[in-house]
């Protein structure tokens, strides 16, 4: 089990990018959340077993129909276990 950090930047905003994230989670039984943040950037973090994170991993590398990534820094963490399912978090504004 394992848990990664990413921060996704790019055309990730207006294009369904926490929705489709939220459904390929859900389709990979993949745990975490995902959220917009004020500078145009997604932010997600996903907890599973080692394969299907990873798929998740190269998902958000592409994300979806009409967005367009352009970076995205992958942080691995500790294995915390702590979500049931995956959630759309509100937009963090700092």
């Amino acid at each position: 089990m394992i848990r990664t950090h990413l921060f996704i930047s790019g055309r990730v905003q207006n294009v369904f990018f926490r929705a489709r994230t939220q459904k390929k989670a859900k389709e990979l039984g993949v745990s975490g959340w995902v959220r917009n943040l004020a500078d145009g950037r997604v932010e997600a973090l996903y907890e599973g077993e080692k394969e299907k994170v990873e798929k998740m991993i190269e998902w958000s590398k592409r994300g979806p129909l009409f967005a367009k990534v352009k970076n995205i820094e992958i942080i691995p963490e500790e294995y915390r276990g702590e979500f049931n399912g995956f959630e759309i978090r509100e937009t963090l504004i700092r």
